[in-house]
């Protein structure tokens, strides 16, 4: 019988997560009551205490209840949650996960949530849902329900929205994926102005029988992708277009944060790099440029998108980072540099031509980089350096 965990605070929100648990019971399938509420006594009993949700983080909760400090228990309790919840996933004792809550709770649940593999079932019932969610939901599929009303006892608009919420959860639980054909799973990264090259390499895998998925590196998308990985769905990595590294080194508004790049090593799978689109750091209108790059090369991408070229030291050390990523990975992990251009207007002749600069970033990467680093006289977008990205990617995978 698939089970489902209700989390939530059972003090402050006990009557609505009671309603909720009862509902989905009442369609046949078994819960498990998880308590994460810091204030009075829970007022329904809970399969799982607060104690030893807080005990999965080697956090003595009563101790640090003592202190009456709202904010530090809220703090503790989205630290402890993930870890629990992940370890009822990976034993198989729950199936989907829902939750009720205002701030507090929001913050907690979806804390847990986030640490939960992609496909997961989770649904959260906030009041924070009509909002910006970005920063609950992160990259995670999590099914964010406005609450309408704050969560705060029944009555006939919040037992609709629960029950709708209780029915899309176990919806969620009980619908099957046809697994049978599937093929394994290889992620790309790619960017307008890689997209010829990403577009050839993916034919070539796809022909080799692997799935590809392509991610957009807008930061979001680079993040997402650093989360499939981590699920365990995926195979091997062609990270072609690691530009979000631009952004995070220079200031851009896509940048993917410093664990970009993190995930193949966690996981140990193969991966080929390039420093695809390193030679632009995105921002907004033109505008919206900080003042102290006035004096930058700019690229008008579109009335909303401005690129700017990448200057020699920011390349040497987003060089760098590669390196340091790759050799991170104990799995086989090749470099390969497309020494002609890195990007579609990064070739001779074009917005973004800077021999000095690119010099800097491919020396960078050769003097890091402990493990195999490949030259290729070629433009990224050139078939050619998409093949041999491709066709190293197969060789490696056939290593593991």
């Amino acid at each position: 019988m698939p089970t489902i965990a209700v989390l939530g605070t059972l003090d402050s929100k006990a009557e609505e997560h009671g309603y909720v648990a009862e509902t989905i019971r009442a369609r046949g399938f078994e819960t498990l009551l998880i308590d994460v509420g810091t204030g009075q006594d829970p007022k329904i009993s809970p399969d799982v205490t607060r104690q030893e949700v807080a005990r999965a983080a080697g956090i003595d909760l009563d101790e640090l209840m003592q202190r009456q400090d709202r904010g530090e228990c809220v703090v503790a309790m989205s630290e402890a949650a993930p870890i629990l919840l992940s370890r009822l996933v990976e034993e198989g004792k729950i199936d989907g996960v829902i939750s009720l809550g205002g701030g507090g709770g929001t913050a907690i649940s979806t804390a847990a949530m986030r640490a939960l593999p992609i496909g997961f079932p989770k649904v959260m019932v906030s009041t924070l849902a009509s909002g910006n969610i970005a920063p609950y939901v992160g990259v995670k599929d999590i099914a964010m329900i406005p609450a309408i009303l704050d969560v705060n006892g029944l009555n006939r608009i919040s037992k609709l929205i629960f029950s709708r919420a209780a029915g899309a959860i176990c919806g969620m639980v009980d619908a099957s994926v046809d697994s049978s054909n599937e093929k394994p799973v290889i992620v790309a990264s790619m960017f307008g102005n890689t997209t010829k090259c990403v577009n050839e390499a993916k034919r070539i895998l796809e022909d080799a029988g692997y799935e590809v998925l392509v991610f957009a590196a807008t930061g979001s998308g680079g993040r997402a992708m650093e989360g499939l990985i981590e699920s365990g769905m995926v195979m091997g990595i062609l990270d072609i277009t690691t530009t979000e590294w631009a952004d995070e080194i220079v200031g851009g508004v896509l940048n993917a944060s410093p664990e970009r790049l993190d995930a193949m090593a966690k996981m140990k799978l193969p991966a080929v790099i390039a420093p695809g689109c390193v030679d632009m750091v995105n921002f907004g209108s033109r505008e919206t440029v900080p003042e102290a790059f006035a004096d930058r090369n700019f690229y008008i991408h579109n009335p909303q998108v401005t690129l700017m070229r990448t200057n020699t030291a920011e390349c040497a050390a987003i060089g760098k980072i590669l390196a340091e990523k790759a050799n991170a990975n104990n799995a086989p992990v090749a470099i390969l540099n497309p020494l002609k251009a890195v990007s579609e207007i990064n070739g001779e002749g074009k917005p973004f031509h800077d021999s000095e600069a690119d010099d800097a970033l491919f020396n960078a990467i050769r003097e890091n980089a402990q493990v195999e680093v490949i030259d290729h006289d070629l433009e990224i977008n050139d078939p050619q350096f998409a093949s041999a990205a491709a066709q190293k990617l197969l060789e490696l995978l056939k290593r593991t």
